[in-house]
């Protein structure tokens, strides 16, 4: 199949699914869509048992499309844009603390308690997986995906100062994640006899703080540039710019591409909200980033759904990821519990924050899309099969669930 119709197919598909959610199942649309496609793929495999061409014809096109090309260099700038846009700096700032601990010392929590247990888990199944690339594990599978949590927050009925430390926390652990992952391939790659803290602490500082540095320029330079006239056609034109090319420049300056994205996002979005823009300017661009959110995000579950058809499935490796999503929640309550507990000798915290941030730290597309990106060599089958499990139960189970728990929890 051609590009095109492999496109066409896709958003016929997700246009179906999301009618079928919209009109009789009434969830969430990134979880309707993503069920749906789950059991579509699992009814499919049911008839491919019977009828093989059937499946043969879907797996040639789901197997031709690059899940992590497709997240990491096409729909993640888009949709990270369309999230910083309704964070507002100001109430940000207000909860900066709790934000920046969480995204920093909280992933690098996680991504440590995650790897040691999935190590001695694997080795109590006689697997033989270095270290090294438990830690990749653990580095991919930490970071809330920004993408399921917002899309879901927005009906779960959260305190807005919670919502907003859960969504901002999302943002930036998602890029501060992405450059842990990478700075730890990196050293799985060229071997640990080359490791310099030094040298890889730069690294990071350079891809994470170089990438927020260039975002915030980013930013100032759309909003001057809109505030500049009074065309909303231009002004959207110009937001698609500062998404494409500025996500494409911080790649080809080995900055932080996230990072960046969601700083010019922050920061165009406030200060657009404050002056810069017509009433009229203002209506067609949050209603255009709106669509383009709600399209993408119904495109990206969609693929997760379908992603099943092409996963490798071992019996082993399938009852090690059910142990892995337990462990998983007990490393994010670890990683949430311990900077709360330091933050509240000064900061007010929402009843049950640690229970709702735990629960609420959805993972999504991107830990796939990591997974996806790895070698065969480091055990991608493994890692692949693993992460898709925790994702599903994140998504459908924390996310069906978020909603009725944060109501309890501070009601």
């Amino acid at each position: 199949m051609t590009t095109y119709q492999i496109i066409s197919t896709l958003i016929l598909l997700t246009a179906v699914f999301a009618y079928i959610n919209d009109r009789w199942i009434k969830w969430p649309p990134t979880i309707g869509v993503m069920v749906i496609a789950l059991i579509s793929s699992i009814v499919i495999a049911i008839i491919g048992l019977l009828v093989p061409e059937v499946i043969s014809k879907v797996l040639v096109v789901v197997s031709n499309i690059n899940f992590e090309q497709v997240l990491m260099k096409i729909m993640l700038s888009f949709l990270l844009f369309a999230g910083a846009l309704h964070i507002d700096a100001k109430r940000l700032r207000r909860q900066k603390w709790p934000v920046i601990v969480l995204a920093t010392a909280g992933t690098f929590i996680s991504t440590f308690v995650v790897s040691a247990m999935a190590w001695y888990l694997f080795g109590f199944f006689n697997l033989q997986i270095s270290y090294i690339y438990c830690l990749l594990f653990g580095a991919l599978i930490s970071p809330t995906d920004p993408i399921a949590v917002m899309g879901i927050l927005k009906q779960a009925g959260i305190p807005k100062s919670l919502e907003l430390k859960i969504s901002g926390e999302s943002l930036f652990n998602d890029g501060v994640g992405v450059v842990v992952f990478l700075t730890v391939l990196g050293v799985a790659v060229n071997g640990t006899a080359n490791f310099s803290f030094s040298s890889t602490l730069l690294l990071f500082v350079k891809q994470g703080g170089g990438g927020l540095f260039f975002g915030t320029v980013m930013g100032y330079i759309g909003y001057f540039l809109v505030k500049s006239i009074d065309n909303y056609r231009v002004e959207v034109l110009i937001t698609l710019t500062m998404v494409t090319c500025g996500y494409s420049l911080a790649d080809y300056f080995h900055l932080s591409g996230p990072l960046a994205i969601i700083m010019a996002g922050i920061i165009f979005g406030t200060r657009t909200k404050e002056a810069g823009l017509s009433e009229i300017s203002r209506d067609y661009l949050v209603k255009f980033w709106d669509l383009i959110d709600e399209i993408l995000n119904a495109m990206l579950f969609l693929l997760i759904g379908l992603e099943m058809l092409v996963i490798k499935i071992n019996s082993t490796i399938a009852l090690i990821g059910l142990i892995m999503i337990v462990v998983v929640l007990i490393a994010r309550y670890i990683s949430v519990a311990f900077p709360v507990m330091f933050l509240k000798l000064w900061i007010k915290f929402e009843k049950n924050a640690v229970l709702i941030l735990t629960w609420g730290g959805l993972r999504g597309g991107i830990s796939v899309a990591l997974a996806l990106s790895l070698p065969p060599a480091m055990h991608r089958d493994e890692f692949v099969l693993i992460t898709y499990m925790i994702v599903v139960f994140s998504i459908i189970v924390q996310g069906l669930t978020i909603g009725k728990l944060a109501k309890k929890s501070v009601g």
